[in-house]
């Protein structure tokens, strides 16, 4: 759903050199599913990775930037080839700052995908602050782009679409 008129979406999008994507909420519907042996497991959308790796054949880097320190994040990274993976990360948005600078990128050319509060900053600083239907109002608000899917369901893969349409 559109925040923004379409030709000015497309414009902030066709911008866009890195994706950088929130994981709990994003890559996943939220839940958390733990073992009897407490460890935690964690289910993502096979249509998300296939439109991740879309968009890195386009030349757009992605980045996972996630408070979760669950190694199901690091073998979902590895799989599709994510080699900027930042695990327990609580402020985000430092995280965005160094990332842009090592790959000389502005917070223009940023689109960020995420759908709780710890996520809202760096929603608020880069150039396109993109989230899922099932987030949180804040974030719908900062956000120029909230996608028809939820979390976990689809919503990264709508992204990708949308971001390849925009090359």
């Amino acid at each position: 759903m559109n925040q923004i008129p379409e030709t000015e979406l497309k414009s902030l999008l066709s911008q866009v050199k890195l994706l950088a994507l929130d994981v709990d909420g994003v890559l996943t519907d939220g839940s958390l599913y733990y073992t009897d042996t407490g460890s935690e497991l964690k289910r993502f959308n096979v249509k998300d990775g296939v439109g991740i790796k879309q968009v890195k054949q386009a030349g757009i880097k992605v980045a996972i930037i996630t408070v979760s320190t669950a190694s199901a994040v690091q073998h979902r990274a590895e799989k599709l080839g994510i080699e900027d993976l930042y695990m327990g990360i609580e402020d985000k948005l430092t995280v965005i700052k160094k990332l842009c600078d090592r790959l000389d990128l502005s917070l223009a050319q940023v689109a960020y995908v995420g759908d709780d509060l710890v996520d809202l900053p760096v929603l608020k600083a880069v150039g396109c602050p993109l989230t899922v239907a099932d987030a949180v109002a804040a974030n719908r608000e900062a956000s120029i782009y909230v996608t028809e899917k939820l979390g976990g369901q689809g919503a990264v893969r709508e992204i990708c679409e949308l971001l390849l349409s925009c090359l």
